[in-house]
């Protein structure tokens, strides 16, 4: 079976969108997703993205990392879909409902509402999730909270200087965080203004996240560290968080298609 697909990114994240809104496509697997992710013998992605019917929704969005897992939220991808279907929707995904609304040359996303407690995030036992009394060397006392997926946030006085390559999966794989997490590190730049790398779980360093830089913000504000909006830059580019507590966090930022094409099923599966 031949699969038509379209190749996507925000800021340099990318995705391999398989749109089965109105045709009907094999189940997609954990090996998969994997294959299909592959630089070397795949398309080549960070995520699989896998557009679907949905019973109470304009339709769903399933998100699968290069390691072939399935994740519940992915902001990059949202702008991406937001782009690729043309208008203002509501969509279901694994981490809840979100509204896309596309705008020239990207999309602006209400991600929903933060979680910030601790089993909602989820950690392994309790303990205070806006400072977690544990550390990973220089990484000390992360903030973490859920924005459909779960991160851990760390602000440090230079954010590059950090070896996240090395940290990253150490603590994406530390048990007390049972579905693993994603690794934030940040630093201050100015005060609607901050700097930010990303360890991705399932997918490692990533040029851009955008639930990531809407934690990081989020988690920025609550500690009174900037204000909305801010502008989180990221090694792929610049995206916008607005966010007031209690409210939905609203994301803008850049989409791109880069190319379409099909492959065989066969190949893959």
């Amino acid at each position: 079976m031949r699969i038509p697909f379209i190749k996507m990114h925000g800021l340099g994240n990318d995705f391999v969108v398989l749109d089965a809104r109105k045709m009907s496509l094999p189940v997609m697997t954990q090996a998969a997703a994997r294959r299909l992710a592959d630089r070397r013998q795949g398309i080549g992605c960070d995520q699989l993205v896998l557009l679907e019917p949905s019973d109470t929704h304009a339709f769903r969005m399933r998100i699968f990392n290069s390691d072939g897992s399935e994740v519940g939220a992915c902001g990059n991808a949202s702008r991406a879909v937001a782009l690729l279907h043309g208008e203002r929707v509501t969509i279901e995904t694994g981490g809840g409902a979100i509204t896309l609304e596309p705008m020239t040359g990207g999309a602006r996303v209400d991600m929903g509402l933060p979680r910030f407690d601790w089993e909602a995030i989820p950690l392994a036992y309790a303990m205070d999730a806006a400072a977690m009394p544990v550390g990973w060397e220089d990484l000390q006392s992360p903030m973490a909270i859920n924005i459909g997926n779960p991160h851990a946030v760390f602000f440090v006085p230079d954010a590059d200087a950090v070896e996240l390559e090395r940290l990253g999966p150490l603590i994406e794989h530390d048990p007390i965080f049972p579905e693993r997490v994603n690794v934030n590190v940040a630093s201050l730049v100015g005060s609607d203004h901050l700097r930010l790398r990303v360890w991705e779980r399932g997918a490692g360093l990533t040029r851009a996240c955008g639930t990531g830089a809407c934690a990081t913000a989020v988690a920025a504000i609550v500690k009174g560290l900037v204000h909305s909006p801010v502008t989180v830059s990221l090694p792929g580019g610049d995206l916008v968080i607005e966010w007031q507590k209690g409210g939905p966090i609203l994301m803008s930022g850049p989409a791109t298609e880069a190319f379409r094409g099909a492959f065989e099923w066969d190949d893959y599966a």
